[in-house]
């Protein structure tokens, strides 16, 4: 394979794909981190198909807090993650089992690239289920995949249950204050 050019689209799935960058900038113990900034971040871009380079890092962090702010809704965000995206190339090979398509961009930007096209399949796919976590204390995104699209939460089990266990606290407090104005 040409060193500019990448493997298959369809490598990895592509909601794994949008996900597993996305959520390398997760909230611990109440602190931002950066998967892509740790010393096992070249690691983590190899598992995800790129070669972990110190150049290719940087093009990932950059997708990735664009598509941050594309997914919030950030204005201008899909203007420069569109101005990113400049010069690369989906290829199509036709076979016998119907059209592979093979991205092509320079070698640094091929994980990049293919972050940001799957990201382009997946809000083509299911629109509207890609959005952040409903925890405002959380900088996880998840990709809503129940029948109703109601999904709120990255995790039922973390944010979901802190979350309900918040409101019914804070409607415990209204009630108490309610009933006290009361008598």
């Amino acid at each position: 394979m040409a060193p500019n050019q990448g493997r298959g689209v369809d490598v990895l799935d592509d909601e794994e794909l949008v996900l597993g960058v996305l959520n390398t900038a997760p909230v611990v113990d109440g602190r931002p981190t950066d998967e892509l900034d740790e010393p096992g971040a070249a690691e983590l871009a190899r598992r995800l198909g790129g070669d972990g380079s110190p150049a290719e890092l940087a093009q990932l962090r950059e997708v990735r807090e664009l598509l941050h702010a594309v997914v919030r809704g950030e204005a201008g965000a899909v203007e420069d993650l569109a101005v990113w995206l400049d010069g690369v190339v989906l290829v199509p090979e036709v076979g016998s089992a119907g059209i592979a398509w093979t991205l092509r961009a320079p070698a640094h930007r091929v994980l990049a690239a293919r972050v940001a096209t799957a990201w382009s399949r997946v809000v083509a796919a299911r629109p509207g289920r890609l959005r952040p976590c409903g925890n405002d204390e959380c900088h996880l995104f998840l990709i809503d995949r129940s029948r109703p699209g109601t999904a709120r939460w990255c995790s039922m089990a973390t944010c979901g249950n802190r979350m309900k266990v918040r409101a019914h606290a804070a409607r415990r407090r209204d009630e108490a204050a309610s009933s006290e104005r009361v008598d």
